[in-house]
């Protein structure tokens, strides 16, 4: 009974029930198809849309890193090479990412930085001066090993390496280290040598790598008569203590030899700080190691002089800084013992392109040179002078004409024949012109200049930089009067912005001088016969305050007011709307 029923229900459908259900078929498929071509035209849609909205944020996203790393690389700071690098890495990253979302490649890469471009070029620069050092030390048959420095040049990194840095050291002091001895004359020749790293009582038991030797005094002898104890290379030892004793000596070869060694150090140190700016401490390299170098170059052997030639050689090292915050923290750094090396540092600072607080540092060479109530000779001073830039000369003096340390008539002698030395054409009658001019006429004509410099928007500390110079050289009331209406005449953000320049030396010192301009302008400000002004000023003001209450020229301003007087800075407070400080 139940085969039959199962081949009842599994029996084919009839021709006639075919027929009726075809139609209602064929419209399903249509259908179907209908949906799936539209889904696909939709999916191609969506991801065109995709790939545009993509592929413009890729587009944007760099052009916007771009611009932020040459805004960055405006900016006077001292890791800025690191916030380019980590900003062209993001960068790299996004496209990275967007390319592998749509196209799985990156597009051709935006312009470079010009930043990292110098970057760049620096470091390839500094590897070929590397390798041409290492060559001319190896052609001057210096005391180093020839591997060591082979090894150097190929990877400068191997430098900062614990062997590398023995050597070196040991060169420096005209010493050896054992572990090269032992290597290259066996155990034997130790006693040729004496042991500067043992001491029975501060290290008696040093690394055996650690000791560095010296040749004995009576080498040659001791060489006749222990003639096995080299293991038969007599003659190769011999030679090293011939480049021994003259890399020690005040020859020609051997200032040669340290002049090297010297730049091939500081070649060797910029590129280390560059390669790892992450790490490195701007203010160790440039403050401390980089300094000590320039020194050494510039006076090694004992100088008693300038030398012209050493200097040049110096300025091509520092040239290869990129930054020149980092350059004159090196040049400002050199001469901390005084003497001939802080002399060095002036006459650097005014080869310079850019010399901060230029009058301030004119002042405090001339101290340097001139002690009190001693005048030194003009063909001395012009030697020095001589070493300067050619603009610099001029300045340089008139600041010993003006010097106080010698009574007027000789620093006037003095500076007379220090022009006659160095040559200066038409300095007499520049003088002679100078006296001519009434001092209405003179005053009126340097306070039209830093009203221009107002009118052409320069830097705020460069204009504070120019009052306080002229402040400096004249300094009576006509010239604070003239002074506060240079700035009533002109724009009153340039009041402000250049009274929040005004203290600020560029060592960091409060500039006793402008202290007492600021006062004056704070007391005439806030004079009734100065209202319009007061009134132009406060709607700055208070224009800033409305913007950002936070805007630094604003806070830096009302501070400086407070420091000068409290009771005007609650007035302002007052009329700009903020609130009064409480009173301690």
């Amino acid at each position: 009974m139940t085969q039959p029923e199962n081949a009842t229900t599994s029996a084919a459908a009839s021709l006639e029930e075919i027929q009726r259900g075809w139609h209602d078929l064929q419209t399903r498929v249509a259908q179907l198809e209908a949906e799936r071509d539209a889904l696909r035209q939709e999916t191609k849609s969506l991801r065109s849309l995709l790939e545009r909205a993509i592929e413009h944020r890729q587009k944007s996203h760099a052009e916007l890193v771009l611009l932020l790393t040459t805004l960055v690389g405006k900016l006077p700071l001292n890791d800025v090479g690191v916030l380019v690098s980590r900003l062209v890495e993001h960068n790299a990253g996004v496209g990275e990412i967007s390319a592998a979302l749509i196209k799985g490649k990156v597009d051709a890469p935006l312009p470079q930085p010009d930043v990292l471009k110098a970057l760049d070029q620096t470091k390839r620069h500094l590897n070929e001066t590397i390798k041409a050092l290492v060559d001319e030390l190896l052609k001057l048959d210096t005391p180093l090993d020839r591997s060591l420095l082979e090894t150097v040049a190929a990877d400068p990194e191997s430098f900062f390496s614990p062997t590398v840095l023995r050597a070196t050291r040991a060169y420096v002091k005209g010493q050896l280290p054992r572990e090269r001895v032992v290597r290259e004359f066996g155990e034997s020749a130790l006693v040729f040598f004496n042991d500067m790293t043992t001491d029975p009582k501060l290290n008696p038991r040093p690394k055996p790598e650690e000791i560095v030797l010296t040749f004995k005094s009576d080498f040659e002898s001791l060489l006749q008569q222990n003639a096995q104890a080299a293991n038969g290379k007599q003659k190769e030892l011999a030679d090293l203590y011939r480049k021994v004793q003259e890399s020690k000596s005040s020859s020609e070869q051997a200032r040669l030899q340290r002049n090297a060694f010297q730049k091939l150090s500081f070649t060797l140190e910029l590129l280390h700080y560059y390669e790892n700016q992450n790490t490195e401490a701007p203010d160790t390299v440039f403050a401390q190691r980089l300094p000590v170098l320039i020194e050494q170059l510039v006076l090694g052997g004992g100088a008693e002089t300038l030398d012209e030639k050493q200097i040049v050689q110096a300025e091509e090292l520092l040239a290869d800084i990129i930054n020149p915050d980092h350059r004159l923290m090196v040049i400002n750094n050199v001469g901390k013992a005084g003497g001939l090396a802080r002399t060095l540092k002036y006459v650097l600072l005014f080869r310079n392109e850019r010399i901060p607080d230029q009058h301030e540092t004119i002042q405090d060479f001339v101290k340097h040179l001139i002690q009190p109530q001693q005048a030194p000779a003009p063909k001395t001073l012009a030697a020095i002078l001589r070493l300067a830039a050619p603009a610099m000369q001029k300045p340089l003096v008139r600041a010993i004409m003006a010097t106080d340390r010698l009574r007027r008539d000789e620093a006037d002698q003095l500076g007379r024949a220090v022009a006659k030395e160095l040559q200066l054409t038409d300095f007499e009658e520049e003088i002679k012109q100078e006296v001519s001019v009434p001092p209405e006429v003179e005053r009126q004509l340097a306070w039209e200049k830093i009203k221009d410099m107002i009118a052409r928007r320069t830097d705020p500390g460069t204009i504070a930089a120019a009052v306080r110079e002229r402040l400096h050289a004249k300094y009576d009331a006509e010239e604070m009067r003239q002074s506060w209406i240079t700035f009533t005449e002109a724009d009153p953000i340039a009041l402000i912005r250049v009274f929040c320049q005004l203290p600020y030396l560029g060592d960091g010192r409060t500039d006793p001088v402008a202290r007492a301009l600021m006062e004056s302008y704070l007391t005439r400000l806030m004079h009734e016969k100065y209202a319009s002004t007061y009134h132009r000023v406060l709607n700055s003001l208070k224009n800033m305050y409305h913007a950002n209450p936070n805007s630094p020229t604003l806070l830096n301003f009302l501070a400086l007011v407070r420091w000068i007087d409290p009771g005007a800075a609650d007035k302002m407070n007052r009329d700009i709307g903020m609130p009064v400080p409480a009173q301690p």
